[in-house]
C-alpha cells in the first residue's frame, strides 16, 4: 500500500543523514569513468518519456567517449525505473547516490523530482536537466544543486494564452490537469496567466496520476463548453480524452504542455490528433539546419538506429551535452561544487546552436518555447501561430 504524502516526506528526510555519511568517502579523482544516475520512468503510462530522456543521454554519452570522453574520463550512465511514482524515486536516488554517482540528471516528472530533490540537495549531489517546468525547481538560493535546461510551465501555459487569445480570439479556457503536484503546478500557472489575461477559467477538470481514467473529467469539460482546453497531464491519458471528445463531437481547441510528450501523444491519437497543438522546450528534432540537432540525429542513430526523433530523446541529447560541457568547463578531476559552478559561471553555454545560460540567481538555461500543431497524419508541424497556416 502506498504510504500518506507526509509518511513519504518523512521518509525522505530520514535518509539525509544516512546519505551524507555515504558522500563523506566519495572520491572521483583519477577515476577511468564518471557514472551519471537517472531516476526516471521506464516502465508505466509515462514510459516513453523516461525511455525517450535514456536514449537521448546515452546518444549524447557515446558520442562523447568516442571522441576520448572529457579530460581523459567516459561517462555512463546508471538508470533505474521509477515507475514515475515518488516512492520509487526516493528508493532509487538512495541507491544511485550510494553507487557514488556523480551526478543526477534526466529525472522526469514533478511528483517523482519533489521526493528526490530534497535527498539531492541536502547531500549536495548536482540536480541536472529534469524534464519538469515545475517553479520550485528554479528557486536557486534554495536549490543550489539544481540546474535546469528547460523552460517552466508558466512560460509554456503564458505563451499558449498569448497565441489562443491573439490567433483565435479565445474567451473562455478551460483544464484538464493530473491530480498531482505536476497537474496542480500547472494549474497554478493557468489561473495564474488566465487572471493576467484578464480571462475566466471556465472549467477546471482532473484525473488520477498513471490511470486513463479521464471520462467523468470529460463530461465536466463539456457542460460549460469551453473554446479551447488546456492539458496539463500524461499522453496516454491525454490521447483518451481527446479520442472520446472527437466522438462526443466536443471539439475545443486542445492545447499540451510540452511534458505531454509530443511523439508518444501523436502515436497515441493518430488522425484524432489533426489540430492539437503542444507546446515544446526544444528545438524541431528534424530541424538539421541548427548544428545540435543534425549531431543529435547522427548520434542517435548510431545507439538506437530503431528510433525515430523525438523531442524528448533531443532534449536527453541536449542534458548529456551540457553535462559534458560542464565537466569540460571545470577542467580535470573537479569536485561537483567546481562542476556546478563552471556552469553557472560560463557567459554563454553554446551547444551549436542551442544556447544557455545561467547565473548566481538563475538556474534555468534557457527561456525559449517552440510551438507545434499534429495533422491529419499524425505528423507535427513547427508553427508560429495558431489558426489556418
Amino acid at each position: 500500500m502506498m504510504r500518506s504524502i507526509p509518511a513519504l516526506f518523512r521518509a525522505t528526510l530520514g535518509l539525509v543523514a544516512w546519505v551524507g555519511v555515504i558522500l563523506q568517502t566519495v572520491q572521483f579523482a583519477g577515476a577511468e569513468e564518471l557514472v551519471f544516475g537517472q531516476s526516471a520512468a521506464l516502465s508505466g503510462p509515462a514510459r516513453a518519456l523516461g525511455q525517450g530522456m535514456r536514449i537521448g543521454l546515452l546518444a549524447a554519452f557515446e558520442t562523447i567517449n568516442q571522441q576520448g570522453g572529457i579530460h581523459g574520463q567516459r561517462l555512463v550512465l546508471d538508470s533505474l525505473d521509477d515507475a514515475y511514482e515518488p516512492e520509487a524515486a526516493i528508493a532509487n536516488t538512495r541507491e544511485l547516490i550510494q553507487r557514488n554517482v556523480f551526478a543526477l540528471v534526466g529525472a522526469v516528472g514533478t511528483p517523482t523530482s519533489l521526493a528526490a530533490q530534497p535527498i539531492a540537495t541536502e547531500a549536495g549531489v548536482p540536480y541536472i536537466a529534469p524534464f519538469t517546468g515545475a517553479d520550485f525547481l528554479r528557486d536557486a538560493k534554495l536549490r543550489s544543486n539544481v540546474l535546469n535546461i528547460r523552460a517552466s510551465y508558466y512560460q509554456e501555459i503564458e505563451a499558449i494564452l498569448t497565441r489562443l487569445t491573439t490567433d483565435l480570439g479565445v474567451q473562455r479556457i478551460g483544464i484538464l490537469y493530473q491530480n498531482d503536484s505536476y497537474g496542480r503546478a500547472g494549474l497554478t500557472s493557468v489561473r495564474r496567466a488566465v487572471a493576467r489575461h484578464n480571462l475566466p477559467l471556465v472549467v477546471e477538470a482532473d484525473y488520477q496520476r498513471n490511470t486513463e481514467a479521464v471520462k467523468v473529467a470529460l463530461l465536466d469539460l463539456r457542460r460549460p463548453r469551453p473554446e479551447a482546453v488546456i492539458i496539463v497531464g500524461a499522453y496516454k491519458p491525454a490521447a483518451t480524452l481527446i479520442r472520446w471528445a472527437r466522438r462526443l463531437d466536443f471539439n475545443p481547441y486542445f492545447v499540451t504542455i510540452s511534458f505531454t510528450g509530443g511523439a508518444a501523444l501523436a502515436r497515441e491519437l493518430g488522425s484524432d490528433g489533426a489540430g492539437v497543438y503542444v507546446t515544446q522546450v526544444v528545438p524541431f528534432p528534424t530541424d538539421v539546419s541548427l548544428p545540435v540537432v543534425a549531431q543529435y540525429q547522427q548520434a542517435l542513430a548510431a545507439v538506437a538506429p530503431e528510433r525515430a526523433p523525438g523531442f524528448v530523446s533531443l532534449e536527453g541529447y541536449l542534458a548529456g551535452r551540457l553535462v559534458a560541457e560542464g565537466l569540460r568547463l571545470a577542467g580535470p578531476n573537479p569536485t561537483r561544487a567546481e562542476f556546478l559552478d563552471a556552469l553557472r559561471t560560463a557567459e554563454t553555454i553554446n551547444l551549436d546552436g542551442f544556447r544557455l545560460r545561467y547565473g548566481p540567481d538563475d538556474n534555468q538555461g534557457s527561456d525559449r518555447i517552440y510551438l507545434t500543431a499534429l495533422d491529419a497524419q499524425g505528423r507535427f508541424r513547427s508553427v508560429q501561430n495558431m489558426g489556418p497556416q
